[in-house]
């Protein structure tokens, strides 16, 4: 780290488990003060007191990202307790993958999605947005995903949503530049998150592999079983095949410590020898 997190007050949705935990205690490490929201108050409590006890700054906010009010409530007790809101990092989201054939069962998830995944997102921007401005600067991060660089078959809706995050930001970003920095995070695969267990048919993988299915598939036995070679768990190796949730983490806060004049604007994290394609 560069010791810019130092100071900075950085909201984190998603927070509570997963890949948001680890952003927020990262963020922390590094001396930022961290708001983290989830719906889950068991495992938001435990983040935070996790992080006070070694020593970090963080403070917990049960909300509903789809609930508008619970978020702005959320980015009040920020200001608060901080006197700020330097950061605001729109991590919360899910992955129902599904082809339009299993909508029966998809829709349920399909509406959430939307719902988490924008609403999520536009809640968590015009809760930060008049403090941001007011302070003369601030930095949004959405976490995106190449999913949402094309229509793919198996993840329309959820390609959608995403796509539609990848717009979000490059709107606040035109509109707000020199106050608000803006980043957009677009990760690949990503093992050890909770975002599979939001799956509807599992065969909808397939679309963002495409002709290297045969070879992901493989892969993937290998990696279940623990069989795959060094050279493909090797982080220093180019055929490194799955980034891991603490290498987006890592990503995520790379970006976001910067100093106030740098911005990276978006950024896609992959393994160098991964199977995904977009």
């Amino acid at each position: 780290m560069s010791g810019h997190l130092s100071g900075k007050v950085v909201i984190i949705t998603g927070a509570g488990g997963g890949f948001g935990k680890l952003i927020a205690e990262k963020c922390a490490a590094g001396g930022a003060h961290v708001v983290g929201v989830d719906i889950d108050a068991d495992g938001l409590a435990a983040v935070v007191d996790g992080i006070t006890a070694a020593g970090g700054s963080a403070l917990a906010r049960v909300a509903d990202v789809t609930d508008t009010e619970q978020v702005r409530a959320a980015a009040e007790a920020a200001v608060e307790a901080f006197g700020a809101i330097d950061v605001l990092v729109n991590n919360a989201g899910v992955m129902p993958l599904a082809y339009f054939a299993d909508h029966e069962r998809a829709l349920p998830r399909w509406l959430k999605a939307i719902d988490i995944n924008i609403k999520g997102v536009v809640n968590g921007i015009s809760a930060v947005y008049d403090q941001m401005i007011e302070q003369g600067r601030g930095q949004v991060v959405n976490i995106s995903s190449i999913y949402g660089n094309a229509g793919i078959a198996g993840s329309g809706v959820y390609s959608a949503t995403k796509a539609a995050v990848t717009t979000l930001s490059d709107s606040l970003r035109m509109e707000t530049k020199g106050r608000i920095k803006v980043t957009t995070v677009k990760p690949t695969g990503v093992a050890g998150t909770n975002l599979a267990s939001w799956i509807v048919n599992g065969e909808a993988i397939n679309g963002i592999v495409g002709q290297r299915e045969e070879s992901f598939n493989a892969t993937l036995s290998a990696m279940i079983h623990g069989e795959l070679p060094a050279e493909q768990t090797d982080v220093d190796s180019v055929k490194y095949w799955l980034i891991t949730p603490e290498d987006l983490a890592d990503a995520v806060v790379h970006v976001i410590d910067q100093p106030w004049g740098i911005s990276i604007s978006d950024i896609t994290v992959r393994a160098s020898g991964e199977d995904y394609l977009y």
